[in-house]
């Protein structure tokens, strides 16, 4: 006998809110599963934070329905808010407390039985140990990282909601960083977060696309990328910047981006893009297909996007 399919963590449908005639999330159905890193991608203003505040029970929607951790994201929001650990865009914690005073603090006021227990633990986890008696205030951006997902994971969460977590940190803090999140995730437990940054993106197991509110892809980086059907060229050679201004008046380019000394110019008709290139390009320049990437993807689906805000 078959093993029944774990329940979604969250499985939600047509969730929409808004604030005042703006409508700021727009419909938006989502299934996550269980240990499952869930990347949720679009430009600034797009309701990604707004969607988050919803599933962890800080907003209410206006209209939808579902449930996170299995409960409903209506009627049960204070009981949902327990058991989800959320790492804001900001950081949000005593910048005039320690380290160690901070994580002490929350753990009071989640009433963690053997709280300095639970404190040590999370310190060693986070290589936050040696530094337990430095001031929040103090900290770097990769090391207040670390002080808010220790924080986040205090409660031990069944759903960690991350809101551009590693927006200004250094290369090397946000590698380390996704290496503790795949290893959170390889521990059962699921991750929704939100990220400008393709090779983060990459990283994930599945994501969404959503601009001014509306969903616009989901599914794989390669389910995402392919659905797109986007048709992309490589074109090399002098006056880029003249090349792309022209290449962009033409109905069959959606696209002409600078990607170092070259352009990635999309579409999706091969034939009246080439078209297009006879007729635009000088001699000394060439074009080449290559591979759509994900950054061309969401650039292009930016591009479709209507901003509600305007």
């Amino acid at each position: 006998m078959e093993a029944a399919d774990p329940k979604p963590i969250i499985d939600v449908r047509d969730v929409t809110k808004s604030f005042g005639s703006k409508i700021a999330v727009n419909r938006i159905a989502m299934r996550v599963q269980p240990g499952e890193i869930y990347g949720f991608l679009g430009p600034n203003g797009s309701g990604k934070t707004t969607f988050l505040r919803m599933l962890c029970g800080l907003l209410t929607p206006d209209e939808g329905e579902g449930t996170c951790l299995g409960l409903d994201i209506r009627r049960q929001a204070a009981e949902i808010k327990r058991h989800v650990g959320y790492m804001t865009q900001r950081f949000s914690y005593y910048e005039d407390l320690s380290i160690h005073e901070n994580l002490d603090f929350v753990a009071r006021v989640y009433g963690i039985p053997q709280r300095r227990r639970a404190v040590d633990a999370a310190l060693d986890r986070l290589g936050l140990s040696a530094r337990r008696k430095q001031l929040a205030g103090q900290l770097s951006g990769g090391w207040k990282q670390r002080l808010a997902l220790a924080a986040s994971l205090l409660h031990q969460p069944k759903l960690l909601l991350l809101d551009e977590p590693t927006a200004g940190v250094d290369p090397k803090a946000r590698r380390d960083f996704w290496e503790e999140i795949h290893r959170l995730a390889d521990e059962g437990l699921t991750v929704l977060i939100t990220t400008h940054y393709m090779d983060e993106a990459e990283r994930c197991h599945r994501l969404a696309y959503i601009a001014y509110g509306r969903l616009m892809a989901q599914g794989t980086v390669q389910e995402v990328v392919a659905n797109a059907a986007l048709v992309t060229y490589r074109i090399a050679g002098a006056r880029q910047s003249a090349a792309a201004e022209r290449l962009r008046s033409a109905p069959a380019i959606t696209q002409a981006v600078a990607f170092g000394r070259s352009l990635h110019v999309s579409g999706h008709d091969r034939s009246a893009m080439e078209a297009v290139f006879r007729d635009v390009l000088g001699p000394d320049q060439t074009w080449e297909p290559i591979p759509s990437d994900l950054e061309d993807v969401f650039i292009s689906l930016m591009r479709r996007a209507e901003d509600n805000f305007k």
